[in-house]
């Protein structure tokens, strides 16, 4: 039994702390929180002891806390970083470091530069077995994990025959519980976007692939509008249809006319967060001309990078094989079950 602790309690660290307390093989620690808001009561509902820097322990003293961060790091034997884009490194140096503790960080650092917290940036269809064993590892984000999952496929099966990926990323503004984020009116242009360098990190970083990202007033998750451009004429729709029947983590809809559809059957069906782990190809977007398919995904960006830490954080804590890894992560988020569901319900018309 591994003892793992959750470094932050918001979109990242409320989802993974919900599916570890399903995990026989694991002990949630607790969660470590930042500010004393209502989330600490929420955590604390939940079942999960709360932990705060020790010089804010004054701050909290109105919740029922069970201690120190740096209390909670010195009984782990792994910490999941949760904190906004740009702490994990803080916390690398100040927090994990020194206690010689294995961390994983999510998509909001980096892998490049002075802050880097790690050499690594995970993506479990393409490097699962380079993080086995690893101490500090970046978990990519769930745009760069979405591309992953569908470049990676594509790679293996027409590897040479394949000349360029051009990819616009149409990103959502805010998550779901964002409430306090208002939407702009507006379509936002994002130069230089990260993404791209990002996937070429396990990709291949002479791989060419183009990446443009654009940010709409949503919550409603991400689109991705991919151009794969083939040597000789491209391969059927239906081909590249077949080629993610059985991936982990990618759905093919038909019906689907937007990205909420597929949000709210995921409420209506109980899925946790509302989230579908995975992304969703829009079938009825496919189509091949000349050297040249086109075709469109959508990218749960609350709940993608979830299965994947629970991955990584096997290769770390555990070193098991990919098939190993990936048989445990199944019997705990069932994405099978969920992937059928989806493809059931937005089934392609007679």
């Amino acid at each position: 039994m591994k003892k793992v602790f959750v470094n932050g309690y918001g979109s990242i660290g409320s989802r993974i702390t919900a599916f570890l307390k399903d995990d026989p093989e694991i002990t949630v620690v607790g969660v470590g929180k930042y500010s004393p808001d209502n989330d600490v009561n929420v955590a604390i509902s939940r079942g999960l002891d709360v932990y705060v820097p020790e010089k804010k322990l004054d701050e909290f003293k109105d919740y029922k806390i069970s201690g120190s961060i740096e209390s909670a790091l010195d009984q782990s034997d792994l910490v999941i970083d949760a904190a906004p884009g740009g702490h994990g490194y803080k916390n690398k140096k100040n927090l994990y470091e020194p206690r010689n503790l294995p961390a994983i960080y999510q998509g909001g650092e980096s892998t490049m530069g002075d802050e880097a917290v790690s050499d690594l940036l995970f993506n479990s269809r393409a490097n699962y077995d380079l993080a086995i064993g690893k101490s500090h590892v970046m978990q990519g984000s769930c745009n760069v994990t979405g591309m992953g999952r569908i470049l990676e496929p594509l790679r293996d099966k027409f590897g040479d025959d394949l000349i360029r990926f051009d990819v616009t990323l149409v990103r959502r503004w805010a998550d779901i519980e964002q409430t306090e984020k208002k939407l702009s009116d507006t379509i936002e242009m994002t130069e230089k976007p990260h993404h791209g360098d990002d996937v070429k990190l396990y990709f291949g970083k002479d791989a060419p692939l183009y990446v443009r990202a654009i940010k709409v007033p949503t919550r409603q998750m991400h689109l991705h509008i991919m151009d794969i451009r083939f040597k000789g004429t491209a391969p059927k729709p239906s081909d590249i249809h077949e080629l993610f029947t059985n991936e982990f983590g990618v759905a093919t809809l038909w019906t689907a006319k937007g990205t909420k559809d597929v949000r709210d059957y995921a409420q209506n069906m109980g899925f946790n967060f509302t989230d579908t782990n995975m992304i969703h190809i829009h079938a009825n977007m496919t189509t091949s001309i000349g050297d040249t398919v086109q075709m469109m995904y959508s990218d749960d960006q609350t709940g993608i990078v979830i299965p994947e830490n629970h991955m990584l954080m096997q290769a770390m804590l555990f070193e098991k094989s990919y098939s190993e890894s990936f048989a445990h992560t199944e019997s705990i988020f069932h994405m099978a079950e969920k992937k059928q569901k989806l493809q059931e319900h937005f089934a392609k018309k007679d």
